[in-house]
């Protein structure tokens, strides 16, 4: 797949358009199909009993298929998230949690990604495992 925004580009779009995010999150390696990000899990990403909660992990599965889908397509900001299932699998422990997503399909109209999150410690046992599809709107939108 060729990359139409690389790593600079991505962070960029980012910082300029999800300001009230962007310190949360982190790019580690753009390869299309593949997007890998990271998140710093602190203390306001926990719930009760030190793990990571569901809606940050949520987050990061959103963030990271969302910017999967626009190194291949572009700066389109107008594409949103119409589907998403996760799967909790373990309690992931409290620090840098990783995402790295598939783009499965890039059509007209939908995009469907695949991914894994897991924790930076432990890169072999899997924590949630996401797919999310998203709208992609048509161009000049």
């Amino acid at each position: 797949m060729e990359v139409k925004m690389d790593k600079a580009a991505l962070e960029a779009f980012l910082l300029r358009d999800f300001t009230q995010v962007a310190d949360d999150f982190e790019f580690v390696e753009i390869a299309p199909p593949f997007v890998t990000m990271a998140l710093s899990a602190s203390e306001k990403h926990l719930r009760p009993g030190g793990t990571v909660s569901g809606p940050s992990m949520f987050a990061l599965a959103d963030v990271c298929a969302y910017f999967c889908i626009l190194s291949v397509l572009g700066p389109v900001a107008l594409a949103v998230t119409t589907n998403c299932s996760i799967d909790f699998m373990r309690k992931p422990a409290p620090g840098r949690l990783l995402c790295r997503m598939e783009l499965l399909k890039l059509g007209r109209v939908l995009a469907v990604t695949e991914g894994r999150l897991y924790s930076e410690a432990e890169p072999d046992k899997p924590v949630a495992r996401a797919s999310l599809t998203y709208s992609i709107p048509p161009v000049g939108v």
